[in-house]
């Protein structure tokens, strides 16, 4: 692994330190000196690669999102009916919570920075609509809305029940919010 400034991965490298350590100690115990250390990198090259930790925290939670963002892709870009939708909708509710602890964590910390800081809160939106233009492919936008609300509210809940409700369930809720005829008029 190249050290010097020509590493050309050492950015991305503090990125993915910045996430790992919050979700290991919450952004409250993220500070440039650990960044670094965990990163492997001098501590120079914080200030080097960011304008101050606020940019730190901004880029590596769009990082996030952006990994977050994939899954959805991955998930919704099949389907070629409303029924396979639904299953993968539901497949996306399972895999989200079921997955990494550390993804979970990642998620809470930035709705927590999004409910106290505007920057953050426009991170979060910019997230929401990511999300919603691949549940759009397969509903309107207002059933997209809501989808993307329930698979927030059901990965939640299924990742820190004592025991998860199963898929049967999430099919059925999903299914409720999309079935045509569903809206109130």
């Amino acid at each position: 692994m190249a050290t010097g400034h020509t590493d050309p991965r050492r950015r991305e490298r503090i990125l993915d330190a910045t996430l790992d350590l919050i979700a290991d100690e919450g952004v409250a115990g993220v500070s440039h000196r650990k960044i670094a250390a965990r990163a492997g990198v001098p501590l120079g090259s914080m200030t080097y690669h960011f304008s101050g930790m606020d940019e730190v925290l901004r880029e590596a939670f769009r990082r996030f999102t952006d990994h977050i963002v994939e899954l959805f892709d991955a998930r919704l870009s099949a389907p070629a009916d409303p029924d396979e939708a639904r299953a993968a909708v539901t497949d996306l509710v399972h895999t989200l919570s079921e997955g990494s602890p550390r993804d979970l964590v990642l998620t809470q910390e930035l709705y927590t920075l999004a409910a106290r800081r505007p920057a953050y809160r426009e991170l979060t939106h910019a997230w929401m609509a990511r999300s919603r233009v691949h549940l759009e492919k397969h509903f309107d936008p207002d059933t997209a809305r809501q989808l993307d609300a329930l698979i927030e509210g059901l990965t939640l809940h299924r990742a820190l029940a004592q025991q998860p409700h199963d898929r049967a369930l999430t099919l059925e809720a999903v299914t409720r919010i999309t079935a045509p005829g569903t809206r109130p008029s």
